[in-house]
């Protein structure tokens, strides 16, 4: 081939086309393949709409479907400001121990909460500001060694105070880590580079830091945030995990409380919840009728996940049936589906808890338990008056093993072995089901 080419420009022939290999692009099936798939399910687009979620494959359903999946995203933190709803003033609490404060953070709260939500537009607005973010997630494994060279691989080092801007290593784009040894990074080591850096600040947030499950990591984090108080360094760390409290997440850590400010990230208000809805509809084209709003509000109970979960499920059935507004059958389906959703992550254990109670007690003293449950973080205080539904309901859990003995500061409780518990059994009474029984 090689030869033939050089003879063709030896004698000025045009070169040989030369065959193009094939692509293994995935194929669209066949007319009689689909006919013989008829009766099955179908995606609702292709796999390059996701690309493109503002230009539909097949008309103005698709093209409508495709912004609800922008509207509505249970299963991902928002990281977009302008889809960013309520949580104004733990924001602006954060910002101002950022800013006028200088503290560190540490922001604490339940599962599905917001917390990551929260962090990524603090993380943007901070950039905006011109500060240095850097965001990491902790996993069982995290180590302070590889967590903060990470870290300092992401600070230029031409905001080092011994660097000059114009010098050869500032301008080829060196970082901080290259002025960190090799041997196993110590807390004093790094503490005296930050120390050195200058006309910037830098945030480092420290995200789901309660699956950290190393002590000498915590204990080194906590040494670190010290240093870097005692100093006044240009550093400040968010730590950011769920906990119910403060001290539950950085219960090994103990010295660094008068250090950081502590944000509980609470439920969110109606009026949030409200807020996050008129947003989705918004970018969905999709009303919801004022009562299924209400319902939606209702059975969410100050959770943004369930909030957005209920809205998307309920938003497309509407869709489904070439609706323009979510109604309350809307809404009563898409909690049927994410009971559903729940009842698949219980342990066969749980499962056979929630049959039991549901044959020991009325449904409105289940729904007085589960309300309570999902208020505090699957955590209920113990009732004053012991022959209330409330006392009584503690007691039938209890014996069926699905609460256990707890205390909250000097409070007896119970906590839900499994939290997703209080929450199907919530969902349940929400759709009238007089026994909370397996969907079906």
């Amino acid at each position: 081939m090689v030869w033939s080419r050089f003879v063709d420009t030896l004698l000025g022939r045009r070169p040989r086309p030369q065959p193009i290999p094939a692509l293994d692009l995935p194929q669209r099936p066949s007319s009689r393949a689909r006919a013989a798939t008829s009766r099955l399910p179908r995606f609702k687009g292709e796999a390059s709409d996701l690309e493109r979620p503002l230009r539909g494959r097949d008309g103005p359903i698709d093209q409508q479907r495709s912004r609800l999946q922008r509207a509505f995203t249970p299963s991902q933190p928002v990281s977009d400001v302008r889809m960013f709803a309520g949580r104004r003033e733990i924001l602006l609490s954060l910002i101002r121990a950022i800013e006028e404060q200088q503290l560190h953070a540490v922001v604490f709260g339940d599962r599905g909460i917001g917390k990551t939500s929260l962090l990524h537009v603090f993380s943007q607005l901070a950039r905006e500001a011109r500060y240095i973010v850097r965001y990491a997630s902790c996993t069982e494994t995290s180590e302070f060694d590889a967590v903060f060279r990470a870290i300092a691989a992401d600070v230029p080092l031409l905001y080092h105070a011994d660097f000059d801007p114009t010098s050869d290593r500032a301008e080829s784009g060196a970082a901080l880590d290259s002025l960190l040894p090799d041997r196993e990074l110590t807390v004093a080591t790094l503490t005296e580079v930050f120390a050195k850096l200058s006309g910037t600040r830098v945030l480092i947030i420290l995200d789901e830091f309660d699956r950290a499950t190393s002590v000498e990591f915590k204990r080194q984090v906590a040494e670190l945030i010290k240093g870097l108080s005692d100093r006044s360094i240009r550093v400040q760390i968010v730590i950011a995990g769920v906990a119910a409290n403060l001290t539950e997440l950085v219960e090994h850590i103990p010295s660094i409380r008068r250090n950081v400010l502590g944000l509980p990230m609470p439920m969110m208000t109606d009026e949030e919840m409200g807020e996050m809805i008129a947003l989705g509809e918004s970018i969905g084209q999709m009303s919801f009728e004022p009562d299924a709003q209400a319902d939606v509000v209702m059975a969410a109970q100050g959770s943004p996940y369930i909030t957005g979960l209920l809205a998307q499920h309920a938003a497309a059935r509407a869709l489904d049936r070439q609706a323009g507004n979510v109604s309350r059958d809307d809404v009563a389906e898409a909690i049927r589906r994410a009971m559903k959703d729940v009842w698949v992550r219980l342990s066969p254990r749980s499962q056979q808890q929630v049959e039991s109670i549901a044959l020991r007690l009325p449904p409105a003293d289940i729904a007085v338990l589960a309300r309570e449950g999902l208020r505090h973080f699957g955590v209920v205080l113990n009732p004053a008056d012991e022959t209330g539904p409330l006392a009584g309901a503690l007691r039938a859990a209890a014996e069926a093993g699905m609460v256990r003995p707890a205390t909250v500061g000097d409070r007896p409780a119970h906590r839900f072995v499994d939290d997703s518990v209080a929450l199907y059994l919530w969902l349940a009474g929400r759709i009238g089901e007089p026994r909370a029984r397996v969907p079906a």
